[in-house]
């Protein structure tokens, strides 16, 4: 499995199939004879996926100028996230690290903005010795629910 626009590997790393190619004559290849097609499985993307480093990365879809902060829904793109500040100079930005990492118990320090300084798709880094990636996912989930 990889994870969501990183393209970076799960930890738990699927085998991918190797593709076999036989050598054939010309005249082999001309009669019509086809080589074998590899086996092609889709990539699976999941919005909360660990880094080459196992930090835990949280892809989100921030949507600023919000009443409340809240997680509003999971898909495949992201975690839907609503936050309670405008989206200038960096002010929605400083929210959502504040409210992830109350969302997920641990310091501020430790969870950073990754990418998407000026986007609405953003990634967030969560440092692994803090927090496990199956705690992150129960706890987003949990907060969703609210």
């Amino acid at each position: 499995m990889y994870c969501a626009k990183t393209g970076s590997k799960f930890l738990n790393i699927l085998t991918t199939s190797s593709v076999i190619t036989t050598s054939m004559s010309k005249k082999a290849s001309k009669k019509g004879k086809s080589q074998k097609e590899p086996d092609v499985t889709p990539k699976v993307f999941e919005p909360i996926c660990l880094d080459k480093s196992k930090h835990i990365l949280i892809h989100i879809l921030a949507k600023p100028g919000a009443k409340q902060n809240s997680i509003t829904d999971i898909t495949e793109e992201g975690v839907g996230v609503q936050i309670n500040a405008p989206p200038a100079e960096g002010e929605a930005n400083t929210e959502l690290v504040k409210y992830i990492s109350s969302v997920l118990g641990v310091r501020k320090g430790d969870v950073s903005l990754e990418k998407g300084f000026k986007s609405r798709q953003k990634t967030i880094k969560v440092l692994s010795d803090t927090t496990s990636l199956d705690q992150v996912k129960e706890k987003i989930n949990a907060e969703m629910k609210r």
